[in-house]
């Protein structure tokens, strides 16, 4: 782990490898190219060495959609184009998945990336079995379907692709501006009733963004995106997500007016979560960023959380306790009143869905 006071990773959210231990897997010191990237910097007597270079790997998986049963999320079903995130988030709770791949919740997992290239394929096929029931699916659960590797893959535009063709709706989450790059589906989608857009703001401070979220656009990209989406018609939710005590919490009110002022159809909060491995990993990225500050930060994470790091409990996991949490809360509420904005529940249609066609073939009408 690092120690306060160590010149940061540059362009990366985790400072350092965590070890994956809760698989009874083989201990290692470090993993991935940190070993090179520290002794580099050793040679260097202390000169920041190259970045750290961000690797692909195709995968066939043999399903695509995995269902949930969890009783305090909104949808039971997911997509999720790609393993790992190189937007490098360092809170973000889908960290811990790597683990299961003997692979680091901290460097690995925005840097040694997995793209699913027959995701659109295995779609289609679960689409077409005769016993499949149509329900929004989720885009974007747990990694980021509109990363920087998007661009090269467009994995989640042929998933977007099949569900115009066969008229199944569909939500999206997101941190980048790159979803723009599929309007026109989503407005064809939305004119259906297909599709809803959610993206995720965590501040309005481009430095502070640079190192919470260091791939991830802007906060004004961002808020632009929200913008045009709204205006073509698109429904769009703004999430503040995650909201992190005294580090983010401050651009809350903020963040609210301005999701109103560009037409933003709704606003929601999520507090920090703190996982498995992603607990120590985002303590060392404080020690680093934030050292004069990381104790009060930790103290009121755990005031919400039962004096716990996390609360893995259902229901209780999203919606936290004690006097931090209610301040929060109110803060919320009262924002949301003076923009004029609230919560909005997306009505899909899921009436007109019909499965795909033979071969794999889109249909021309």
């Amino acid at each position: 782990m690092e120690s306060p006071g160590q010149p940061p990773v540059r362009g990366r959210g985790a400072q350092s490898g965590a070890v994956p231990t809760r698989f009874g897997l083989a201990t290692r010191e470090v993993d991935g190219e940190w070993r090179d990237h520290m002794e580099a910097l050793a040679r260097n007597e202390g000169e920041i060495p190259s970045r750290l270079t961000t690797t692909v790997t195709e995968e066939r998986p043999r399903t695509i959609l995995s269902f949930n049963q969890s009783p305090d999320i909104f949808f039971d079903r997911s997509i999720n184009a790609y393993r790992g995130c190189e937007h490098g988030c360092v809170y973000c709770f889908a960290r811990p998945t790597h683990a299961y791949h003997d692979l680091s919740p901290g460097l690995d997992f925005e840097t040694r990336l997995f793209a699913k290239s027959n995701a659109a394929e295995l779609l289609r096929e679960t689409l077409a079995k005769r016993n499949y029931r149509p329900q929004p699916i989720a885009f974007g659960s747990n990694t980021d379907p509109y990363q920087p590797i998007e661009r090269r893959y467009r994995i989640t535009r042929q998933l977007l692709e099949v569900c115009l063709d066969t008229r199944h709706p569909v939500t999206i989450t997101t941190k980048s501006d790159r979803v723009l790059d599929d309007l026109p589906l989503l407005v064809e989608l939305a004119e259906r009733r297909l599709v809803a857009v959610a993206i995720s703001i965590t501040s309005l401070d481009p430095t502070l963004s640079a190192k919470l979220e260091p791939r991830a656009a802007s906060p004004a990209k961002r808020l632009q995106a929200l913008e045009k989406l709204a205006a073509s018609g698109v429904p769009t939710h703004c999430s503040i997500a995650p909201v992190i005590p005294a580090i983010t919490d401050e651009f809350m009110e903020e963040i609210v007016q301005r999701a109103a002022a560009i037409g933003a159809g709704s606003v929601g909060w999520i507090p920090l979560r703190l996982p498995h491995e992603v607990a120590p990993l985002f303590r060392e990225w404080l020690s680093v960023h934030f050292p004069e500050r990381g104790d009060k930060v930790m103290s009121i994470v755990q005031s919400i959380r039962g004096g716990r790091d996390n609360d893995p409990n259902f229901f209780s996991r999203l919606r936290p306790t004690g006097v931090w949490a209610d301040l929060f809360r109110a803060r919320f509420r009262l924002a949301c009143r003076r923009a004029g904005v609230g919560k909005n529940k997306f009505e899909l249609d899921c009436t007109r869905f019909r499965p795909p066609t033979s071969g794999g073939q889109l249909r021309l009408l």
